[in-house]
């Protein structure tokens, strides 16, 4: 059981409880073993109830594709697990149960702040959404290297470099012989929803947005002065040789240690700490004249609209949730909790851990992505605009093209109603 799953797996323990129910589940399959995990918090929940579950992971790639076919069929699981942004367009397209009345009051209320923002959507504000576990933003740093440049270490979210400051440690940084590109953003990522979930706090951060949430019109917002100003800097870190390109894998920070910083989110920590040791540094996100922002969000257990007893689906759910599994997803990839009963499970983030800045920037600088319909189509031209610029498109026409996409496809949604803009 305790092995990457691919495939469905049955666990086929009963015990005692409720009225027995046939229950599935699918989640992503990862390769960290945060859905081991996920895995044994339904094998507890099969042990303490008399209820069957059907658990399937699959892989990442290619997983909005696999649930769309399967609401297609009218053969959604009972539980299924989704990428926090996409859950507006999922309720739009009807395939998913609102919580508030199926799950139980007081874990709704354990829920973190930033959970309650990526999960809630619709003119009545519901919930259909939660994550047992957040993702956030940081800058790691080599501290042998910043030392070695004379650049200054910020201590936390009210220290965090200036804008002129972030961009005189890259040129400082970029002296260094050991140094090849001084900045690593992940571009070995690819084109896709790491470019929005990463970059677009920059873009936040110098007082744009990708789109504008009154109005839901992306023309004036992803292309205004700000946003095209945002990708016009970070066109001219790249021009300058100082982000580090795609080509050159994932192991530059961490590994090669040919770069000083790394852009990446908590993920990075473990394999951060394993080639740094105590150079790693966990910096906070800069200050680009907005004020600091740093992304939220992470894939998030929902019900949908195929269950057929949606409070055994409900039971199951609060398993997934418990403090049991959120620790054994902390333990495997140094996940944040998404409930704060749960950060006793995770003392790293807890008050003075070493990871406590992940949690205050997620409590306190955290912009969730934006709750409506057309996300993936806004997170599709966002990336690629970003990545159009990174290889020498000039940002206004880049971000006007990617406006032109975002309203045409709302437009051609007739806004998404009932919940769109």
């Amino acid at each position: 059981m305790k092995q990457l799953l691919t495939t469905t797996i049955a666990f086929g323990l009963v015990a005692h409880g409720a009225a027995a129910a046939e229950l599935t589940a699918q989640s992503y399959a990862s390769s960290i073993g945060t859905s081991d995990a996920m895995i044994a918090g339904a094998e507890r929940f099969e042990a303490d109830t008399e209820h069957d579950v059907t658990y399937n992971a699959i892989p990442s790639s290619g997983y909005n594709d696999a649930v769309n076919a399967a609401a297609a069929a009218g053969d959604l699981p009972d539980v299924l697990m989704i990428d926090g942004p996409n859950v507006a367009n999922y309720v739009w397209a009807g395939y998913l149960r609102p919580l508030n009345e199926l799950v139980d009051p007081e874990l709704l209320a354990d829920m973190t702040s930033a959970m309650k923002k990526q999960g809630t959507y619709g003119p009545d504000g519901k919930l259909y959404c939660i994550g047992p576990v957040d993702a956030g933003l940081s800058i790691l740093g080599n501290r042998a290297y910043l030392e070695k440049a004379g650049v200054r270490i910020p201590e936390g979210i009210d220290d965090a470099w200036t804008r002129e400051e972030f961009e005189d440690a890259l040129a400082k940084l970029a002296e260094l012989e050991e140094v090849d590109a001084p900045l690593d953003m992940k571009l070995n990522y690819g084109v896709g929803e790491w470019m929005t979930y990463a970059f677009s706090p920059i873009v936040q951060s110098m007082g744009g947005d990708l789109i504008d949430r009154e109005t839901w019109k992306a023309d004036g917002t992803i292309n205004s002065e700000a946003s095209v100003a945002a990708l016009e800097m970070v066109q001219g870190w790249n021009e300058k040789g100082w982000i580090v390109p795609g080509s050159a894998g994932d192991a530059s920070f961490y590994g090669d240690k040919t770069s000083a910083l790394s852009w990446i989110a908590n993920w990075g920590v473990k394999p951060g700490q394993e080639g740094l040791g105590d150079d790693l540094l966990i910096l906070p996100m800069p200050d680009f004249g907005s004020g600091p922002v740093t992304a939220l969000g992470s894939w998030c257990w929902t019900i949908t609209r195929d269950a057929e007893d949606p409070q055994a689906a409900a039971d199951l759910l609060e398993y997934l949730l418990a403090p049991e599994t959120i620790a054994g997803m902390y333990e495997a990839g140094v996940y944040p909790s998404g409930r704060t009963s749960a950060l006793s499970s995770t003392p790293r983030y807890d008050a003075g851990g070493d990871l406590e800045l992940y949690q205050k920037q997620l409590d306190q600088i955290a912009i969730e992505r934006p709750v409506h319909p057309a996300y993936p189509v806004i997170s599709s031209a966002f990336s690629q605009a970003f990545d159009d610029v990174l290889n020498g498109a000039d940002p206004q026409k880049a971000l006007d093209a990617a406006a032109a996409k975002i309203d045409r496809d709302i437009e051609d949604n007739a806004g998404y109603p009932p919940f769109g803009g």
